[in-house]
């Protein structure tokens, strides 16, 4: 697997190397790290390409890297030097957007992941290439507050909508207290059901 793990890399570097950040292989699999101005693009070449055919997305998430040690971060993602975003490995910014892809064709997998800022956390989605980032994507924003732009949908699905802050994020506040709010009754949901 690791092979074929290089030659999507190197494919990548050829047709988007300009988007390419950095990359990495890591027990067969790779990763790619691109800047979110190429993500449509390049998910759309790794979609529809016959030399990738990566059909299915797995998995959407996102990291926080805040208090992460400086000198372990070049191993979860690191920046080949003078790529066009100015990232190094010692300083990238605090999130990362993650995708997991797999071409059940070619039986190969691809991680990628792209940087966001704590200032601007946003990503287009890719809820028009896989209907699978939906749920994924609404998770993101609900537990760490990535915004993903164009989201049919984007709103709350694990905590409840009057929910104040993300609370995966490393500097949430875990003695916070949260917005009392009324608990529904089983009546509500049997007079909503014999309505229908």
């Amino acid at each position: 697997m690791s092979g074929e793990s290089n030659k999507l890399i190197e494919l990548l570097r050829e047709q988007h190397g300009e988007a390419v950040i950095g990359s990495y292989v890591s027990g067969g699999d790779a990763s790619v790290l691109i800047g979110r101005d190429k993500l449509i693009e390049v998910m759309q070449f790794l979609r529809d390409d016959p030399r990738c055919l990566m059909n299915m997305l797995v998995m959407v998430t996102a990291v926080d890297y805040l208090d992460y040690p400086t000198q372990l971060r070049p191993a979860c993602s690191p920046a080949d030097e003078g790529n066009a975003y100015g990232f190094n490995a010692y300083d990238m910014p605090r999130y990362e957007v993650v995708y997991a892809l797999l071409s059940m064709p070619l039986r190969q997998r691809l991680r990628v992941k792209v940087p966001l800022t704590a200032d601007d956390p946003h990503v287009p989605t890719l809820c028009d290439l896989y209907k699978a980032a939906n749920w994924g994507e609404r998770e993101a924003w609900d537990m760490l507050g990535v915004v993903f732009d164009g989201h049919p949908d984007l709103r709350r699905m694990l905590m409840y909508e009057e929910f104040e802050g993300h609370p995966l994020r490393r500097d949430y506040d875990l003695r916070g207290y949260q917005p009392l709010v009324d608990m529904p009754h089983l009546a509500d949901y049997k007079d909503n059901a014999r309505d229908r």
